[in-house]
């Protein structure tokens, strides 16, 4: 079985935030980052992917079929860290 690469936390921060609002800038204001810096880590996220997260409606995004898959384990990974740190 072929194994991903290690995704930078940072990636998988600024997918949750940008899943999350459905908008780059409310994800960048959340986590005090810019909009082209959450862009580009979309971007770098779906390049070591190989495949798109989201639907670009405009400014809005919206989960594509794999980017829902993504954000339920993502939202399981986050919250086993949240219990962990706790």
């Amino acid at each position: 079985m072929a194994r991903l690469p290690r995704l930078p936390l940072q990636y998988l921060a600024a997918f949750r935030a940008s899943a999350a609002h459905q908008n780059l800038r409310a994800a960048a204001e959340q986590l005090n980052l810019t909009h082209s810096a959450i862009s580009q880590q979309i971007r770098a996220l779906e390049t070591q992917l190989g495949f798109a997260l989201f639907e670009r409606q405009g400014r809005r995004l919206r989960l594509n079929p794999a980017g829902e898959a993504l954000q339920r384990g993502v939202e399981r990974a986050w919250t086993e860290l949240d219990q962990a740190v706790q």
